[in-house]
């Protein structure tokens, strides 16, 4: 066999390996949150030794960095399925909601809060700058264009200072009202409440 055969078999073997680990941390995660993960069953579901995974993942919290870029390029891409047609800011920021929700039904409420945790965190495993999180920009986009429309005003929000202040309102909204009756109703007040703040009619 070609040695590039070889390095390209050792690849996707090293790739699969990677995943496998990943799915079952992610797995783990679910059940019993990040900090009480148990890396001995993470690898016993994988199928590999213990020191494997700290090969790919230098720490748990490097899963769950990882799991939330992968969900940040799939919640933009659907964004921007939804893009597709002409739609207001509220209603955008609307449906970021909805795909969050979703998400967090997803991955339940352990590792969702652990997720939009380590968002927050100094020791985040920084895997990309901010301002190129997909779907951070997406949103940061949105609201230019809506400044650009005249729907906000440009002098009251930078863009992208009113995006990021939107994603903190909405985590903490979604962290701290989990059981309440109300969160659906207070999330859409907060929108409105937010762009009342830029100027919008």
């Amino acid at each position: 066999m070609a040695t590039g055969a070889k390095t390209t078999t050792r690849e996707e073997q090293r790739r699969a390996t990677r995943q496998r680990l990943f799915t079952a941390a992610v797995a783990e995660f679910k059940q019993t949150g990040t900090a009480s993960a148990d890396v001995n069953a993470i690898v016993a579901a994988a199928g590999v030794a213990h020191g494997t995974f700290f090969f790919h993942f230098p720490t748990k919290e490097h899963v769950v960095a990882e799991l939330g870029q992968r969900e940040e390029v799939r919640m933009a891409g659907e964004l921007d399925r939804y893009l597709a047609r002409p739609r207001d800011l509220s209603a955008t920021l609307q449906e970021v909601i909805r795909q969050t929700g979703l998400l967090e039904r997803r991955l339940g409420s352990l590792l969702f809060t652990d997720m939009i945790a380590l968002y927050f965190s100094p020791s985040r495993p920084e895997l990309q700058p901010w301002m190129d999180h997909p779907l951070i920009g997406r949103v940061i986009e949105e609201f230019q264009r809506a400044g650009d429309r005249g729907d906000i005003r440009t002098d009251e929000a930078d863009a992208a200072n009113t995006a990021m202040f939107f994603f903190l309102g909405l985590f903490a909204l979604l962290v701290t009202q989990e059981k309440s009756a109300n969160r659906t109703a207070a999330l859409h007040q907060y929108v409105q409440v937010l762009l009342r703040g830029v100027g919008a009619e």
